[in-house]
């Protein structure tokens, strides 16, 4: 039975206020548990309504669907919930393809490029300090486990960029085809904001400026979804890499 103080933290872990007290974050779901269950991140606590899980027996509880329940943020809750501790922040190697994400906002993007990063072999990912937290409960669920075998950094993406010496590449309205660019092995890939794009601070840092060709004849769409864009950049630069 669930006592009152793991709910109140597990209810705490819902805010990034309490994840960064605690140091601990929310996994929800046979697949997204059994994947963090495989990597290296340490499990803390792992609630789960069915015994089906290879895990200490000491660090798992069985509760009711009901207990499930009023724990999960989930509507339809599945089998389980567990708590992982966050790492320490790990430095990002500075060679091969990285993509950057300045001021990503949305949970389900950043979960969808973890994602992506994952399908497309990219292991370094650079969060500005005001993209979403990737501990946040929908980007864990997002990532659908993809999470754990990328190296997420946040950091100042202003100060980072400068130190870099690299072609740091930015998605642009006005940039060059991406479809007959020339495009290298390595190098930093900048995405924006949602509804703003590249901030005009990161914009002076970037090097190359590509953009995603609009076919539609009416051309009335403003901009794609930062996470359709991201699919589309990195399987032009892994396409290159190939043919080379």
């Amino acid at each position: 039975m669930l006592s009152k103080n793991q709910i109140k933290l597990i209810k705490s872990l819902g805010q990034k206020k309490g994840r960064q007290q605690e140091h601990l974050f929310i996994v929800e779901g046979i697949k997204g548990i059994s994947e963090f269950l495989d990597s290296d991140y340490k499990l803390k606590n792992l609630y789960t309504t069915q015994p089906i899980f290879d895990a200490p027996e000491e660090l798992v509880l069985k509760i009711s669907e009901a207990e499930l329940k009023k724990i999960s943020a989930l509507k339809n809750p599945n089998t389980a919930l567990a708590i992982f501790e966050i790492p320490n922040q790990k430095t990002t190697q500075s060679t091969g393809l990285i993509v950057a994400l300045d001021d990503v906002r949305d949970p389900g993007n950043l979960g969808t490029i973890i994602r992506l990063c994952d399908w497309y072999g990219i292991t370094n990912l650079i969060c500005s300090l005001n993209t979403v937290d990737c501990y946040n409960a929908k980007v864990v669920q997002a990532t659908m486990g993809s999470l754990t075998r990328i190296n997420v950094q946040y950091l100042d993406l202003n100060a980072y960029l400068k130190t870099q010496n690299t072609t740091v590449f930015g998605t642009f309205l006005d940039g060059e085809n991406i479809y007959t660019s020339e495009l290298p092995n390595e190098g930093i890939i900048v995405l924006g904001n949602e509804a703003n794009g590249i901030s005009e601070c990161i914009e002076t840092l970037v090097t190359r400026k590509v953009t995603i060709p609009q076919f539609g004849k009416i051309k009335k769409t403003e901009s794609l979804n930062v996470a359709n864009a991201t699919a589309i950049i990195l399987s032009e630069f892994k396409r290159r890499s190939i043919e080379k």
